[in-house]
């Protein structure tokens, strides 16, 4: 079984000085974390607010990369870089955990394809086109209010991502955003850490025909573990393991078992459900699917295996074209 976790925000805290290689530090991932985890491949999101200007979202996502290949040099006995799937499945062979690279906020592209491309030669593999505010790309699920979908602009850079094989991340997106991409993007499109708005109405979560349309198109929607996300009663009661299997569930009804995977948010979230306070107990998640009566080869695909035939396919459109 390949374990992907298709988002952390671990790069904000090696920012604040988390020492990927050192044991029992406060984030939620690490080496040692990721070895408990059983997970094979880790997206490491670089996160900038939409209150930074543009200028300043490129120099802080620099650092983060920065960051991420010092990491890289330092702990290259446990960790090597991945941009393919054929890459990550070899570092797993020589006993590697492999670090794949997203952006989580296309504002650091500031309104030019050729950093877009740049970032891009620096290993980012996916862009999640907002985070919460509109930017020049596209509208998000927090506002909505700029250009009511796409810009003219982002339609130039889905165009340009799918040309190079890099994701359509539409986490965060809003709703109308979301329908523009599907309209546009040639190749698959995923949300690599959001949840299910029939259990849970939040905003960020993506509705039924959502998750169907995304599904419909080869797509993956990626199941967070957000309190906020999984449950509107989580002030009162904590959400649990049962609750993010819950949205496993509900999204394999809705869009198929070949439409669903994780995406932790681990690092990016606050507070964490009940006994999955960290990427070191993610094998819960395995264990709880299996009481659910899932099978051996449908947890492989939730696992890791749903994500990597979405990212070949997203490579092979780009080679298509």
């Amino acid at each position: 079984m390949f374990v992907l976790d298709s988002h952390c925000d671990t790069p904000t805290m090696m920012m604040r000085g988390l020492d990927l290689g050192a044991v029992g530090g406060c984030g939620h991932v690490d080496i040692d974390k990721l070895k408990k985890g059983g997970v094979d491949a880790s997206f490491f999101a670089l996160y900038t607010s939409a209150e930074l200007s543009p200028d300043e979202s490129t120099r802080y996502t620099l650092e983060m990369l920065g960051k991420i290949y010092d990491a890289l040099d330092a702990y290259k006995d446990s960790i090597a870089l991945a941009t393919s799937p054929s890459e990550a499945l070899r570092n797993k062979d020589n006993g590697l955990i492999s670090i794949f690279i997203g952006m989580e906020n296309g504002s650091p592209i500031q309104k030019s394809l050729s950093l877009l491309r740049m970032y891009y030669r620096f290993g980012v593999r996916y862009m999640t086109l907002t985070h919460n505010g509109d930017n020049e790309i596209a509208d998000a699920a927090a506002e909505g209010h700029r250009w009511h979908g796409l810009s003219p602009f982002g339609r130039e850079v889905v165009e340009e991502m799918n040309r190079l094989g890099m994701i359509v991340d539409v986490a965060h997106v809003s709703d109308e955003t979301f329908y523009d991409v599907i309209r546009c993007s040639k190749a698959p499109i995923v949300s690599t850490h959001s949840c299910c708005r029939a259990l849970a109405s939040h905003p960020r979560n993506m509705t039924d025909e959502m998750i169907r349309t995304m599904a419909d198109r080869g797509g993956v929607i990626q199941i967070n573990f957000y309190p906020a996300f999984l449950s509107d009663a989580y002030q009162e009661r904590m959400p649990s393991v049962k609750d993010i299997a819950a949205h496993i569930d509900h999204a394999v009804k809705v869009g198929g078992i070949e439409h669903v995977g994780i995406g932790t948010d681990f690092d990016g979230i606050e507070i964490t459900p009940e006994g999955m306070e960290d990427i070191s107990k993610l094998p819960k998640i395995f264990d709880e699917l299996t009481m659910r009566g899932y099978t051996e080869d449908e947890i492989e695909k939730i696992a890791g295996g749903n994500f990597i035939r979405v990212f070949n396919e997203v490579i092979s459109c780009s080679l298509g074209q």
